[in-house]
């Protein structure tokens, strides 16, 4: 008879092992879905500030040309505040500046070849050399790509 509350205490605790995995995975799947209900949420407000963003971004790009071109030092460093002040606006209300990095890989969703330089290393074939003018993008949508130059790998 010893045997019976050793095994109902091995059943009780198998179940509640059970009810514990299922708490889990349910846990997991409420998390899951408040990410895409937040997701969903940034894009909807992201598409209803599409206008506001690409004024934000014609203006980063006019603070970015006014600080490249500028004769003095003061000028210089106050349009580059000035279109950091952009860029974070721009992040804020769900755009994103697409920038890539030397190297990175040529993607035609997000950038425009805008010129071409040769490599003669074939692994840089189809990647990024510089970045000419940024893109824009809102959500997983491309507004404007990133015009950029490629390297292309030719044979001697």
């Amino acid at each position: 008879m010893t045997d019976a509350p050793a095994a109902t205490l091995d059943r009780i605790t198998e179940r509640i092992d059970d009810l514990a995995r299922v708490i889990a995975r349910q846990a997991a799947t409420i998390e899951r879905l408040a990410d895409a209900a937040k997701l969903k949420i940034q894009d909807e407000r992201a598409e209803a500030d599409a206008p506001l963003i690409r004024d934000l971004f014609a203006l980063h790009g006019l603070a970015q040309t006014f600080a490249s071109t500028s004769n003095s030092e003061p000028d210089r460093q106050g349009f580059e505040a000035m279109s950091r002040r952009v860029e974070r606006m721009l992040a804020e209300r769900g755009g994103e500046l697409v920038t890539p990095f030397r190297g990175t890989a040529f993607d035609p969703e997000t950038m425009e070849a805008a010129e071409l330089t040769a490599t003669d290393d074939p692994t840089a074939d189809r990647t990024v050399e510089s970045v000419i003018q940024p893109g824009l993008s809102i959500g997983d949508r491309s507004i404007r790509p990133a015009k950029v130059v490629v390297r292309r790998y030719r044979r001697a």
